[in-house]
């Protein structure tokens, strides 16, 4: 199974938007048999996808060229042998605060992050969700 986690910038961001965003992934993912979690906010788009390698290179093809999308790039791509997030077609990280600041994504933190750091934020989200 694959594992990919992706940024991007958002373009016109705002809740019509996201709640769009997610009631797509809602609804395409399970199909699909992919699985994952979305941090949105006004300056970030940083998800976590995962399931069958043919599904997963699909719905990435998809993003790059979806226009609420701006400077999409790649962090991580691997090969795992269980999802982080087996119950999720798609969670979304409402309060967002455990992630990057704005000031550390625009200094380029995601980009340097070790593919460990970034699988341990969204570590953090699934621990977050089962409180």
């Amino acid at each position: 199974m694959k594992q990919m986690i992706y940024r991007s910038q958002p373009f016109g961001f705002d809740q019509a938007m996201l709640a769009g965003i997610l009631s797509q992934a809602r609804l395409n993912n399970p199909r699909d048999d992919i699985t994952g979690a979305l941090v949105c906010r006004h300056d970030l788009y940083l998800q976590l996808i995962e399931g069958p390698a043919a599904a997963i290179d699909a719905l990435y093809a998809r993003i790059r060229i979806d226009d609420r999308h701006g400077d999409v790039r790649l962090l991580l791509m691997d090969e795992v042998d269980e999802r982080m997030f087996p119950d999720w077609a798609m969670l979304h990280d409402e309060p967002s605060s455990q992630f990057w600041a704005p000031g550390e994504v625009a200094a380029g933190a995601l980009d340097t992050a070790s593919p460990a750091t970034l699988r341990a934020a969204f570590r953090s989200l699934t621990e977050h969700v089962q409180e």
